[in-house]
């Protein structure tokens, strides 16, 4: 089990839906962001399925989410903001084919990110297939950025990142300690005010008790990713080291 990387200068992390990566990585990408890391987002889809509304209104919700993914953004990143990327492809119809491979690659050699973190998309019984797509594009696109045969119309140097770190992940071996930084992560969440509902199980936001549920719920699985290398609170990871 390791426990805490050495803070990166530069951290990329993928997401299939605007929230995921506020879920996923919160917490370190705060610790990091604290210490200098520049921090980047790469949102793969345009999140406009995220309502249980059958009336809701979709284009006007791709905006509302994408508002409020900067607003947990800057949380999250400080004063250490890099780039929030937008692909905008279409929520719940996400592939990992080769277009998509090289424009995530594209970000991957544009931004060259010491780390890459994002969905594993090899865990058991996963049923959402966007995240299982954003996934693999994460993984595959590592190889399109570091190999400089692949897609030369980027005209782009290739690049190799350090480390892919992969959460959800079934077979854990890395644990970032975020118990500074839990508070900060469940700031960004509730930033994502449309999805308190569907996502947060919060149906009045000005309920007290069901904030307080949300925060609990957050933090004992904090709690149970840091208990497998013994802190308080943690997010855990598969680490992927041989790029």
């Amino acid at each position: 089990m390791h426990l805490d990387l050495d803070t990166p200068n530069n951290a990329l992390a993928i997401g299939a839906h605007p929230d995921d990566i506020d879920f996923g990585a919160g917490g370190t990408l705060a610790k990091w962001a604290s210490k200098g890391c520049k921090i980047n987002y790469l949102i793969c889809t345009d999140g406009s399925k995220g309502s249980w509304n059958q009336d809701e209104d979709t284009s006007a919700l791709i905006k509302i989410r994408q508002s409020e993914q900067k607003a947990a953004f800057r949380k999250i990143a400080q004063n250490n903001q890099g780039e929030i990327v937008f692909l905008n492809w279409i929520d719940g119809e996400l592939e990992s084919n080769l277009d998509q491979r090289s424009q995530v690659s594209f970000w991957i050699r544009k931004i060259k990110p010491d780390i890459v973190l994002g969905h594993d998309p090899w865990k058991r019984y996963r049923l959402h297939p966007d995240h299982r797509h954003a996934g693999l594009l994460a993984v595959e696109a590592i190889v399109g950025a570091r190999d400089p045969h692949f897609f030369p119309e980027h005209k782009l140097k290739a690049f190799r990142p350090k480390y892919l770190a992969l959460w959800e992940a079934d077979e854990i071996d890395y644990v970032e300690n975020i118990e500074d930084f839990l508070d900060q992560k469940i700031g960004a969440l509730l930033e994502h005010k449309s999805q308190l509902l569907s996502t947060m199980n919060i149906s009045d936001s000005s309920s007290s008790k069901q904030l307080s549920d949300f925060d609990q719920w957050v933090k004992t699985t904090a709690a149970q990713q840091g208990s497998v290398a013994n802190v308080g609170f943690g997010e855990a990871f598969k680490l992927i080291t041989q790029l």
